[in-house]
């Protein structure tokens, strides 16, 4: 039992944890609020003038009222393209929610950006979107406004595999698929971007504000000679009366989106994966408590299992093979009445029962064999998966190595790799090397991946990086002659930790779509239960088989 000064310290030490992780949340809802005034107030005015909704605007009424949700890429494109004036949310924004009752993923083009164009980010984001609809065979809606392709940047986004053109492959592929897609045209939709609503299931056009052409008049003037309006080149009328094109004509935004309601109304129901639920419980202990067990610092030790006793439903967890491999965690739980399968990095130091010392945060060859059986057993009896990454990588040095640790990190990617139940990944803290390849990183097919204010994802530590990077400047400037002065060092070292820094942040990794959101601790078990219930719409179709691996 821990004396009274020891008791004092750790309080202390809670109350210092607990204001500073709750300030990283303050400054994501504060980030937050920013984005979501997309170009900002100008242009939001500008669209209300011409009688449109905004991107969120349109969300927020087509999705059932006070259902839950999440945003995936809120912070896609963050800091980025700041030569062409920005790109915040990448330019759409994608959510998933109810719509009459039923889960669907709602892909928003944000007009107040650029007109809605689309940057390579953009397509991007729209390619994650119809990846997490394929995974989980959910319903599709494309709320369309987009100017097509930001021209000045079209080397980046028109001709490769992952660019623009994958998006209409993909809708050929999702209707092959039997997968619902709805298109509401509310705006421009112009060039390649026109083929979207049509290889829609479904398409809707809002009268005088939506359009649909290959090419707008100015480029009908310029090719062909012909004059001729945009309303009557490619509007609401000519398309639903004359060519056929769009299936219904909407008077305007809240019109088309109530048609949209009415269309999903009518969809039957799906054939469920079959994933276990029984009535959600919330965690017997206080779940705000994170906030000052996660500690200021990405070295200092804490005990993961009092996280995950605040995530789990009663905070009930069966710990397997509790006292072998001790660096991870794993056990069943259940999180909102789903039953899940949970792997996490322990972060305190560990003792074995030779006496050895294992440090928190790292992953040892036992910990490895330990997390690849478990990963099977969850295989076997069909229940998902949820990675907790606070990991440094894998353990180092002559021992190790003669041990076999690449052998037996090897099993653990091959079994995160072939698992066919849906996996989560939640980057709580570190999220280093290949302990992020191991902890199911962005590569290895999460359903959901997405990170805690607290996250750092990268190669190595910033603070190891600078010293790496610093060493190998300092040698090339001295191969050049200069006299490298204690003072040089460490300025050296200061800007080039500074720049690493930046890069490892939650924030750098969001606005690339490492991960799909940067989420309040708090809201963990909203994700993951929206996530899995996404997932029960996609019967598993294939068996789990590890291949070839070393025993």
């Amino acid at each position: 039992m821990p004396n009274i000064i020891d008791k004092i310290n750790m309080d202390i030490n809670f109350n210092k944890n607990e204001d500073f992780n709750k300030l990283l949340v303050s400054d994501l809802k504060q980030k937050l609020t920013v984005v979501k005034q997309g170009g900002g107030e100008k242009r939001i005015a500008k669209l209300h003038g011409e009688g449109k909704m905004t991107a969120r605007e349109r969300i927020d009424y087509l999705l059932d009222p006070k259902s839950k949700s999440i945003e995936i890429g809120a912070f896609v494109g963050d800091g980025m393209y700041k030569e062409h004036g920005g790109c915040p949310s990448g330019g759409v924004i994608v959510k998933i929610g109810y719509v009459k009752g039923k889960q669907c993923i709602v892909v928003a083009n944000d007009a107040t950006v650029k007109a809605g164009a689309w940057f390579p980010i953009t397509a991007k984001k729209n390619l994650r979107a119809q990846e997490i609809a394929m995974e989980n065979k959910l319903p599709i809606i494309y709320l369309v406004d987009s100017a097509g392709v930001y021209l000045p940047l079209q080397d980046e986004i028109f001709p490769d595999k992952e660019h623009f053109g994958r998006i209409f492959r993909n809708n050929a592929i999702m209707s092959s698929m039997g997968i619902t897609q709805i298109a509401a045209v509310m705006g421009s939709c112009v060039a390649g971007g026109a083929y979207l609503p049509i290889m829609s299931d479904e398409a809707l056009i809002v009268d005088k504000t939506g359009s649909i052409f290959l090419a707008g008049s100015y480029l009908v003037k310029a090719a062909i000679g012909e004059t001729i309006d945009n309303e009557t080149l490619g509007g609401a009328t000519t398309h639903c009366e004359i060519s056929g094109v769009t299936d219904y004509k909407a008077k305007d935004d809240k019109d088309a989106l109530d048609k949209i309601k009415n269309i999903v109304d009518k969809i039957g129901d799906f054939d469920k994966a079959g994933y276990s639920r029984v009535k959600a419980v919330k965690p017997a202990l206080e779940e705000s408590d994170i906030y000052g067990i996660l500690p200021k610092s990405r070295s200092e030790q804490y005990d993961m299992m009092e996280i995950i006793k605040r995530l789990v439903d009663n905070s009930e967890f069966e710990e397997y093979k509790e006292g072998y491999g001790q660096t991870i965690i794993t056990g069943y739980a259940r999180i909102d009445g789903w039953a899940v399968g949970i792997v996490a990095n322990q972060r305190k130091v560990v003792k074995t029962k030779k006496g050895e010392m294992q440090f928190g945060g790292v992953i040892y060859s036992d910990s490895a064999d330990k997390a690849t059986r478990f990963i099977a057993n969850c295989n076997q009896k069909k229940i998902p998966l949820v990675f907790l990454q606070d990991v440094t990588g894998f353990m180092v040095g002559s021992k190790s190595e003669h041990g076999g640790i690449i052998k037996d990190g090897a099993k653990m990617v091959n079994a995160v790799s072939n698992s066919v139940v849906p996996k989560f990944t939640v980057v709580v803290g570190n999220s280093y090397g290949a302990g992020n390849y191991a902890m199911c990183g962005k590569a290895y097919d999460p359903r959901l991946i997405f990170a805690w204010p607290s996250a750092e994802l990268a190669v190595m530590g910033g603070t190891q990086a600078a010293k790496v990077l610093m060493q190998i400047e300092a040698s090339s400037l001295k191969a050049k002659g200069e006299t490298i002065t204690a003072e040089k060092e460490t300025e050296m070292f200061d800007k080039i930790k500074a720049r690493y820094d930046a890069q490892v942040s939650p924030y750098y990794a969001a606005s690339r779509l490492w991960t799909d959101a940067i989420i309040d601790p708090l809201d963990t078990r909203k994700w993951i239960s929206l996530g899995i219930e996404a997932a029960n719409h996609a019967p598993i179709e294939k068996q789990f088989n590890l291949g070839v691996i070393q025993v």
